[in-house]
């Protein structure tokens, strides 16, 4: 089963589960694109940094698999699981997402693997408080815009501020059928 982000509903709100969200680490790209195609963009770049694109260096968590012979004290390209959700955040520029792989919650900043691709960053994510709104269906601007509009007046109404904008978490993989699809829209909160 694939490990999933966790988090703490603190609220269950009109439109919205309130969370916290602890810290933790995502493995991002971003690209210019249509945000339909934001992910197809960057998932090679993603897919590759967790296939084995990376240098590891120090003592190797379990979750993590080596995929290179072990050589003493050299640095190994390991294999990462996958995790969900994927994360696809526009950007303030226009035309531009930011596409993250949630990684698994061993690994710590100074325990990521390094990536061999320079498209390829990590960034470590605070704990944050976020509003939470789940939906099923296709991955396209429309929908996310439509739920993200939606968060946003349900944010507001219960008196909250939002911070930055809201990004799109997609649990599943593209061959499942629509709408059986789980996905959210997530707005960090003050």
């Amino acid at each position: 089963m694939t490990e999933q982000q966790p988090y703490e509903v603190l609220a269950v709100l009109p439109g919205f589960e309130l969370r916290n969200y602890p810290a933790h680490l995502v493995a991002q790209v971003t690209v210019r694109s249509t945000f339909e195609s934001a992910g197809n963009t960057a998932f090679r770049h993603l897919f590759g940094y967790i296939s084995g694109q990376n240098t590891f260096t120090g003592p190797l968590p379990a979750s993590l698999e080596v995929t290179a012979d072990d050589q003493a004290d050299a640095p190994l390209p390991v294999k990462i699981p996958m995790t969900a959700p994927v994360l696809l955040q526009p950007e303030s520029l226009a035309g531009a997402y930011t596409v993250a792989f949630v990684l698994p919650e061993a690994l710590s900043s100074d325990a990521a693997p390094a990536p061999d691709d320079p498209a390829v960053t990590i960034l470590a994510i605070p704990q944050s408080r976020g509003a939470a709104s789940s939906f099923s269906g296709r991955w396209t601007s429309r929908n996310y815009l439509d739920h993200a509009t939606a968060l946003g007046q349900a944010v507001s109404d219960a008196g909250f501020t939002a911070v930055g904008l809201p990004r799109f978490a997609l649990f599943d993989p593209p061959y499942k059928p629509w709408f059986l699809r789980r996905n959210e829209v997530v707005q960090t909160l003050e």
